[in-house]
């Protein structure tokens, strides 16, 4: 059993190491190396300082996540249980930057930056995946002392919110549909870490853990959704709304 417990703890560290890896590809030029891409900055990255804010708390987010699986793989689960509380402050304060950054994005005269959607339905993706992550990160807590399920929905949470740097890899195949209706290429890689979760949970469950089943799922219907929901007239309306208020 402490066997297998050590496993576990190596897996989730291991796959946040991979969820950051994800954000540091993505946001490299933009972020984190910005003074090593000066050219791409100006033609592809924000020029309101604000968002140096929301990138910083983005960033905090996913460095508190990785310390927290550090502190559970250390065996430290009192110093994590602590930090906890924490740890649900800053997911507000994503959920508010972010929602101020979209709005931001979407008051520009030229809109979201490399983005051909009107601002009215792209604002959609970044408000909708907000909710959804406010959602999982709420189920989370409430979830304390149920581990299993606890820490699965923290993953899930910043799942969902990842897509925002899997759209910004340097390649060039993300930009493109994919071969199944309603989903972009970029909608795919972003969904596919999923599976790191799933293959676990079948080698050591012999089944999906019911978290990982629903939330994987809420998170793969979640893109025909937003893509649906984008295009109403009445979200067009709520996009005027947010714009000109």
């Amino acid at each position: 059993m402490a066997h297998s417990r050590a496993a576990e703890r190596r897996f989730y560290l291991a796959f946040v190491f991979l969820i950051f890896g994800a954000v540091l590809l993505g946001f490299g030029r933009t972020f984190f190396l910005r003074a090593w891409f000066p050219e791409w900055v100006d033609l592809h990255a924000p020029k309101e300082p604000y968002f140096l804010l929301h990138g910083t708390v983005a960033t905090a987010w996913f460095i508190t996540l990785i310390a927290q699986s550090s502190l559970v793989t250390a065996g430290r689960v009192d110093v994590h249980r602590r930090l906890g509380k924490l740890s649900m402050g800053l997911a507000a304060a994503v959920i508010v930057t972010g929602v101020a950054a979209a709005v931001i994005a979407a008051r520009r005269p030229t809109g979201f930056i490399d983005i051909m959607d009107p601002p009215q339905v792209f604002l959609a993706i970044p408000l909708l995946g907000l909710l959804q992550y406010a959602v999982l990160v709420i189920l989370a807590y409430r979830q304390r002392g149920n581990a299993q399920a606890h820490k699965r929905l923290m993953l899930l949470a910043t799942l969902s919110i990842i897509s925002a740097a899997v759209i910004r890899w340097p390649f060039d195949f993300m930009f493109g549909m994919s071969p199944v209706p309603g989903y972009a290429n970029f909608d795919l890689v972003a969904l596919a870490f999923l599976l790191p979760l799933v293959a676990w949970d079948l080698t050591t469950l012999k089944r999906l853990h019911p978290v990982t089943l629903y939330g994987g799922l809420a998170l793969i219907a979640m893109v025909p959704i937003i893509g649906f929901v984008s295009r109403t007239d009445w979200w067009y309306a709520f996009g005027d709304w947010v714009i000109g208020a």
